[in-house]
């Protein structure tokens, strides 16, 4: 009895590791989400570097959304703040 005791106390803790384990990224997909971010950052770079040319906020906007096409979630490349 004492050992089923035991073994359904630590049930939640072997479900959690297993849950953390299943979430983690192997190398590979550290890899490449750390080049999508690195992709993400440029084309953030691309349209800061826009809208000091003077381009305008419209056309910034198209040339970031084109940067980011299936890159990231959203139309703001993963990234929103206020306007």
């Amino acid at each position: 009895m004492t050992h089923r005791l035991s073994l359904l106390a630590l049930a939640p803790l072997l479900l959690a590791g297993a849950l953390a384990h299943a979430q983690a990224h192997n190398d590979k997909e550290t890899q490449e989400d750390i080049a999508r971010h690195r992709a993400m950052a440029a084309a953030h770079e691309a349209a800061a570097k826009c809208l000091e040319s003077g381009k305008g906020e419209e056309q910034c906007q198209k040339d970031l959304q084109a940067a980011c096409r299936n890159l990231a979630i959203g139309k703001y490349c993963g990234m929103k703040h206020v306007h």
